[in-house]
């Protein structure tokens, strides 16, 4: 009688196989470094899913696994085939093993090798180490032709005057390029750094760098995000991008603020303890409602109370931009709690119904 692998077995095996796998049932997805992106587990178009290409075949940092940002969930390999076999576990240990059986092509030759595994929340300290107070350099000119000059202090925010640019595997071939960029440092609930968010910038600091992602986060964001604090503890708004969160502080600067960087992130925003009363500052893009959407259910679910802050037109930011800060101020009275907009609101003719 034959002896089959164990689930464990076929899970090894697949991660063995990692890019092989990917390339198969993850083929909407795409190689950026030592992951393979992709909406989520049934190969939706997208980047919130992240699959680990190097590592050890077993305990942390094995290659094989995977988290999806938007919604929390984990697991292997093994794990994706079940749950596009509608959680049906026969039929995916026999898909893996029909999979396993099949003689895979050598995956595309890399102009260069995937990078070791390294601590990359070590890194993102490291890249903030180098870079220098904000006032007085092209991040400040882009922060004031954003509206957002009240933001040049926040101790979350660093300048790089030469930050890499490297083109990604979506990218047609090109050479690494050197950028100015705006940096925000991503920490967890005690203040540790985690991650860094790079905005790469024009060399006059009028608009955003002419790089096709002009925006990239390094380290571990997931559950973390760019916070600038405030002087009360049981209120926080939290948002998706940092210009939005920004924006609504303008005009609610004894709040807390935290920004998650996107819409997947906001989602999985670990949330402090003592938290009374949650307001989201939903962007209106699909991305950003789902994730908003997400972090309300799990907020609700520990009892915490939400409110939705709602743009008057695409972003906070673009109302800030297009309104000024008074107007901007009586366009959230009303979707305040009418004590929090009293005590937090610091224009009076807000709050004028």
């Amino acid at each position: 009688m034959p002896i089959h692998p164990t689930a464990a077995d076929l899970s090894r095996q697949l991660a063995d196989n990692v890019e092989a796998f990917c390339r198969r049932y993850l083929s909407n997805g795409h190689r950026n470094g030592r992951w393979w992106c992709v909406g989520d587990v049934f190969n939706t178009e997208g980047g919130s899913m992240y699959v680990r290409l190097t590592g050890p075949s077993t305990g942390k940092g094995a290659r094989g696994k995977w988290t999806d940002s938007a919604t929390g969930e984990h697991g292997d390999l093994l794990d994706v085939i079940r749950l596009q076999n509608n959680e049906d576990w026969k039929a995916a240990l026999a898909e893996a093993r029909a999979f396993l059986s099949i003689p895979h092509q050598p995956v595309p030759e890399r102009d260069r090798p995937l990078p070791a595994a390294r601590d990359t929340a070590e890194s993102a300290r490291r890249m903030l180490r180098y870079g220098r107070p904000v006032p007085g350099t092209v991040a400040a000119a882009y922060l004031r032709s954003r509206g957002l000059g009240h933001a040049l202090d926040q101790a979350a925010l660093r300048f790089h005057p030469r930050c890499l640019y490297r083109p990604s595997a979506r990218e047609p071939e090109g050479p690494d390029t050197y950028h100015p960029a705006l940096m925000a440092s991503v920490t967890d609930l005690s203040g540790t750094v985690m991650a860094v968010g790079r905005t790469w910038l024009a060399p006059d600091g009028r608009g955003k760098a002419a790089v096709r992602d002009q925006r990239r986060t390094l380290g571990n964001q997931l559950g973390h995000g760019v916070r600038f604090p405030g002087t009360v503890s049981d209120l926080m708004v939290a948002g998706e991008g940092m210009e939005t969160v920004l924006s609504v502080q303008r005009v609610l600067p004894a709040v807390p603020h935290v920004a998650a960087l996107s819409g997947a992130h906001l989602g999985a925003l670990i949330l402090p303890p003592g938290l009374r009363h949650l307001y989201i500052a939903r962007d209106a893009d699909p991305a950003g409602e789902r994730g908003a959407a997400t972090l309300r259910q799990r907020a609700e679910a520990a009892g915490i109370l939400v409110s939705y802050l709602d743009p008057h037109e695409d972003d906070f930011n673009t109302d800030l931009c297009h309104l000024g800060p008074r107007d901007l101020a009586l366009h959230l009275a009303p979707q305040l709690d009418p004590n929090d907009a009293v005590a937090h609101l610091p224009f009076e003719d807000a709050l004028v119904a």
